[in-house]
């Protein structure tokens, strides 16, 4: 009896270990750029390169206070790791008109997405903004940070770096 309990116990832990607690590939769900194009989100990723889904809002002052600070530092983190931001404002279709104006004003480098109906959100598992996913080439969650306090752009650029050393 005993041994097979541990051995329930262990295709129990094979089966779901991976994905019980690790997010490997991004949901698919359907967002829109600041033109209004339908991106897939399954479909965005940076070619094997590291990428950052920032979650944020226009009524956020931590959120806006994080991209411009990471703004400030992108351009080399770009040439540096080859990095990729993908900023996904979390506004509701109400509110969706006033995030390419503020995106446009902070001059952001990033690509940024609506996820109007927090579809995206909820596959995420995002219930507080700002909430920040760092993805490994092959689209992998590997660190996640909530909330901001100056100085975690440098944590997340440290695990950046952790991604593409040797690359």
């Amino acid at each position: 009896m005993k041994q097979s309990l541990t051995f329930l116990i262990a295709v129990i832990c094979l089966f779901f270990g991976g994905s019980a607690f690790a997010q490997s590939n991004m949901p698919s769900v359907v967002l829109e750029d600041l033109e209004g194009t339908a991106i897939n989100t399954s479909e965005i990723n940076n070619e094997g390169k590291p990428m950052i889904i920032s979650f944020w809002a226009t009524w956020c002052k931590p959120c806006i206070k994080e991209l411009n600070t990471i703004a400030d530092e992108y351009e080399d983190w770009v040439d540096e790791t080859g990095v990729k931001l993908v900023a996904i404002s979390i506004d509701d279709a109400r509110n969706t008109h006033m995030v390419k104006p503020l995106v446009n004003l902070k001059d952001w480098p990033y690509e940024v997405l609506l996820d109007k109906n927090g579809d995206f959100k909820r596959a995420m598992n995002v219930v507080n903004v700002p909430h920040t996913f760092l993805l490994d080439g092959d689209g992998n969650v590997v660190y996640q940070h909530t909330s901001y306090a100056p100085g975690d752009e440098e944590e997340l650029y440290d695990h950046v770096l952790e991604l593409t050393e040797g690359e």
